[in-house]
């Protein structure tokens, strides 16, 4: 093909730049200028001139139609991690956030806050180099998300480029992807028709459907953004949230509706209780108020707790509530043994969505509220998503009511059932219990655990009905010809699930440690303790004591963890898979208690187009203990440049910063090694 014209291009770039225009006056202002009609004339104008000279601006509108279906999302490590928010139920605590936040910078001042909806979606991170979208990625567990820049760029509100005098080197911008609840209804009714699963509320639709392995069919659905947050930066002049969002707004990203500036306590709650009243006439499902202090100066004082910022906090509204009547209780037993009872509902609708279950916690619970079969009870979505017995309706009772008592027995495999010691747990005590065994297997592969696509719930109890698994072990020793006797396995799905099993051997420790399935030990636990211990192998026979040197970890986890490791049963499993072939890389080791690491204490930026790409680099530098910074400052140690470095280089050499090539910092590696 021929190199286009000087007007070919010309052209080409004004028709882009309308048609992103036109985009945003439609999507994000809901004000359109001109007719569908006369886009869809401009739109196919373009992509006829682009067909036909091969010229394609990476902020085209024709890109956004969709690629060809990925066979797995790849895994996005967060630069900064997005971390989640602590909350707040009620107006007094509302106060004490604001009395907390004056007395940590021990002033009498009156803060500035920001003041908007908080938007019950998915957390989304946008990342802009130079100017363009680079990668989008999810919230995941707040430190490695999914790549889904491919469907992100079907969402027609979301610039591909920011075209503006003001476009910052680099920027993580975070937002919230959502469905409105009128596309949402739609979108079901569509499915009902066609004889799909419904979703059970917007924000499960908005995460389907951005976790779509065929990018086309996310482009069909309507999904909506409001951006709100700031991760990695490099150059962006912001000196607050209020200045961040009016930049956002000006380049054209759609930010949070009714957002509002606030000085002091009362102005927020005053805020608040607007939002609030205006919520039933939102577009979108929105579960409460966001606060934030504004300068950014002070959110850099105010700091970080151990899962969210000190600076934030969220207000969630009253629960929905409904009432209907329990008519059956079942019990379910879960892979660590508890019993929990669960009652099975009348269907109600609570906030749009159907409930038909509701959880009843435990025994203790029951009989505090005095529950009964029968009973006509007040049903809470707590935090809009889990159902469970607020009160019963005690004027509704009949007489005819039957008290629900804890099982003697399991219902599962028929051992005994005991109450845990100082606790309100009843477990079954069965060593070869189906249920525990079950659970465990399920949790082990489950995608935030050793993640194998293809070992859902279902294919699990089938396994295990047909006696082919038994232990998580088992999974290692399943062929394609066991596969292929079972029903609803073809020999490309066979092939796949043994593909998808080999490939998990290949996993990191963190999530190994939290695919064991040791009490207490949740992903954040299992994290801290990759952070601490570089192989498996040395958490081998270790002592609470141990595990209590690490911060944020208590005595439950310690005894758990000290305990499972102690066990010799659980150690030959251990070796046992080591030989069919685990491999455990440790990305996450921080501060092993045996050796120091070489970059340990030293702070790191980077400039100019580098021998290596930058995120290699930056993951090198942290992996030897060190820290990457995007700005110069007194306590950069060095500054690692390549061709064309920018102004980062000029400022740490007029604070007699070392500058230092990518082989130079190979080199400091080397000396300090020796040390």
């Amino acid at each position: 093909m021929s190199k286009p014209s000087k007007d070919t291009i010309l052209e080409i770039e004004h028709l882009v730049k309308k048609l992103n225009y036109h985009c945003y006056q439609y999507y994000v202002l809901d004000s359109p200028e001109i007719s569908d009609s006369e886009y869809d004339a401009l739109y196919r104008k373009l992509k006829d001139l682009e067909e036909s000279s091969g010229y394609v601006l990476p902020d085209s509108p024709t890109k956004r139609v969709g690629a060809p279906p990925l066979e797995k999302f790849e895994k996005v490590k967060h630069t900064e991690p997005m971390l989640s928010l602590d909350n707040a139920f009620s107006y007094e605590e509302l106060e004490e956030f604001n009395k907390r936040l004056k007395r940590f910078l021990k002033s009498d001042n009156e803060l500035e806050y920001t003041v908007e909806p908080k938007y019950d979606g998915l957390a989304i991170e946008l990342t802009y180099k130079g100017g363009l979208l680079l990668q989008a990625s999810t919230r995941g567990d707040g430190y490695e998300g999914e790549n889904v820049t491919l469907n992100i760029k079907t969402i027609k509100e979301i610039p591909l480029k920011i075209d503006s005098a003001h476009v910052p080197d680099l920027i993580d911008i975070r937002g919230e992807i959502y469905m409105d609840i009128d596309e949402f209804e739609a979108l079901n009714k569509e499915r009902a028709l066609n004889g799909e699963p419904q979703f059970a509320n917007p924000r499960n639709a908005a995460a389907g459907s951005v976790r779509q392995l065929d990018s086309s069919i996310t482009a069909k659905r309507k999904l909506h953004l409001a951006c709100y947050g700031i991760g990695a930066s490099e150059n962006t002049g912001f000196s607050s949230q209020w200045e961040f969002i009016k930049w956002l707004k000006a380049n054209r990203f759609p930010v949070p509706k009714n957002i509002s500036r606030a000085t002091g306590i009362e102005e927020i709650i005053n805020l608040v209780r607007n939002i609030e009243r205006m919520r039933s006439s939102f577009s979108f499902e929105a579960d409460g108020v966001v606060i934030k202090v504004n300068d950014f100066k002070l959110q850099k004082s105010l700091g970080m707790k151990t899962r969210e910022p000190r600076w934030a906090t969220a207000y969630k509204f009253p629960a929905h509530q409904g009432v209907t009547r329990i008519h059956e209780i079942m019990v379910s037993v879960g892979r660590t043994g508890t019993i929990t009872p669960v009652a099975l509902l009348e269907p109600v609708s609570i906030g749009g969505v159907t409930v038909s279950r509701s959880t009843l916690h435990n025994w203790d619970e029951i009989e505090r509220k005095d529950i009964r079969t029968g009973d006509t009870v007040v049903v809470e979505r707590a935090g809009d998503v889990i159902p469970h017995v607020l009160s019963v309706v005690k004027e509704k009772r009949t007489g005819k009511e039957n008290r629900i008592l804890p099982p003697s027995i399991c219902p599962v495999c028929g051992s005994s059932v005991e109450k845990e010691e100082g606790g309100v747990a009843f477990r079954c005590i069965g060593l070869n219990c189906s249920a525990q065994v079950q659970e465990h297997i399920k949790h082990y592969a489950s995608r935030s655990a050793m993640d194998i696509e293809g070992m859902g719930d279902k294919n699990v109890e089938l396994l295990f009905s047909k006696g082919l698994i038994r232990h998580f072990i088992d999974i290692y020793r399943l062929t394609t010809q066991d596969l292929l006797q079972l029903p609803g396995f073809a020999d490309k799905s066979a092939r796949n699930l043994v593909h998808a099993i080999e490939k998990s051997k290949q996993s990191s420790l963190s999530r190994f440690l939290y695919s064991l399935g040791i009490s207490h030990v949740g992903e954040y636990a299992s994290k801290l303790l990759a952070k601490n211990f570089r192989e498996i192998e040395d958490l081998y026979y270790t002592k609470p004591e141990t595990i209590l040197e690490i911060k944020h970890l208590g005595k439950k986890i310690a005894h758990s963890v000290s305990q499972f490791f102690n066990d010799q049963t659980n150690l030959d499993t251990l070796k046992e898979l080591r030989t069919m072939g685990l491999e455990l890389s440790n990305p996450d080791f921080e501060s092993g208690p045996v050796q120091k690491r070489p970059l340990e204490g030293l702070t790191f930026v980077l400039t100019g187009t580098l021998a290596k790409p930058r995120k290699e680099i930056e993951n090198f530098i942290e992996s030897l203990g060190g820290h990457v910074s995007g700005s110069v400052s007194k306590k950069t140690d060095y500054v690692v440049t390549g061709e064309s470095p920018g102004s980062k280089l000029n400022k740490a050499r007029s604070l007699s910063i070392k500058d230092i090539s990518y082989e130079e910092l190979k080199q400091v590696v080397k000396e300090r090694s020796k040390d």
